[in-house]
């Protein structure tokens, strides 16, 4: 059924949803984009799940963006841009409200909007060696979507220490900023995810769903504003001159202009 993902569910409930474009890291295509949504509603909505499990195969969670995405809406027109930023928007949000608890199982690169789907579930736990950047003004981008549910998890005084840098940082200081939970050896990521899965297996469902909502209620604001802001702030920098050299630098296998 999905071309970029799978998903699959044993009997307990436990539903695992994969990244599925290894050779290319996970990157977050528009069929990604597309699948993952149908996907959080679709687990969202299935009375028998209990918990879902966001995992990547292969040797990465999630390297961020695609770049021949971004790169098609540089060149698209500006309804096109909109919309396109505005499914990427949905995805995140879509992931981030599902009423299932959502375990991020973390290895390998979480890079630019592999760090926002870290940040929209609600617990992640990473393997020893997993690396992480926001890495998106390196190529004259800004983590725009996934701006709300980054600072939403570590805080702006901790986001601002990665936020605009690019910096990549291990494991432990991602446990530092608070992004992951924990992190564990590489052979015991699976047993670590299982715990956390476990305890949700003698909970209502209906009333960790209700917890889950109550929980966004109370914190950081994400609602349609916040959102729309994203998506204009996105749009507006897909559009400027540094994202055009950033991305055709990367392309061209050269430094951008700004580099020293």
């Amino acid at each position: 059924m999905y071309e970029t993902i799978s998903l699959d569910c044993d009997d307990r409930g436990v539903a695992r949803l994969t990244l599925n474009r290894p050779e290319k890291h996970n990157a977050l295509s528009a069929a990604m984009i597309a699948e993952l949504t149908e996907a959080a509603g679709r687990l969202g909505r299935d009375p028998a799940v209990r918990a879902i499990v966001l995992t990547g195969a292969g040797e990465s969670f999630c390297a961020g963006g695609d770049l021949g995405w971004m790169r098609e809406q540089m060149a698209a027109d500006g309804a096109t841009r909109a919309k396109e930023a505005t499914k990427l928007a949905m995805m995140l949000n879509a992931l981030n409200t599902c009423p299932k608890p959502v375990i991020g199982r973390v290895q390998g690169n979480a890079f630019g909007g592999g760090v926002g789907m870290a940040s929209v579930s609600d617990v992640a736990i990473a393997a020893d060696g997993a690396r992480f950047g926001l890495t998106e003004t390196k190529l004259g981008l800004i983590p725009a979507t996934i701006g709300p549910y980054v600072l939403a998890r570590m805080g702006e005084a901790m986001a601002r220490r990665v936020f605009m840098s690019a910096r990549l940082f291990g494991a432990p200081e991602a446990v530092t900023l608070g992004l992951v939970a924990r992190t564990v050896p590489a052979a015991d990521l699976d047993a670590a995810v299982e715990a956390e899965v476990a305890p949700y297996l003698s909970c209502a469902p209906g009333a960790v769903a209700e917890a889950k909502a109550l929980a966004r209620r109370l914190g950081p604001r994400i609602d349609e504003a916040v959102i729309a802001e994203t998506i204009q702030a996105l749009v507006l920098r897909w559009e400027s001159a540094e994202a055009v050299e950033g991305i055709g630098a990367f392309f061209e296998k050269r430094p951008p202009a700004w580099k020293s």
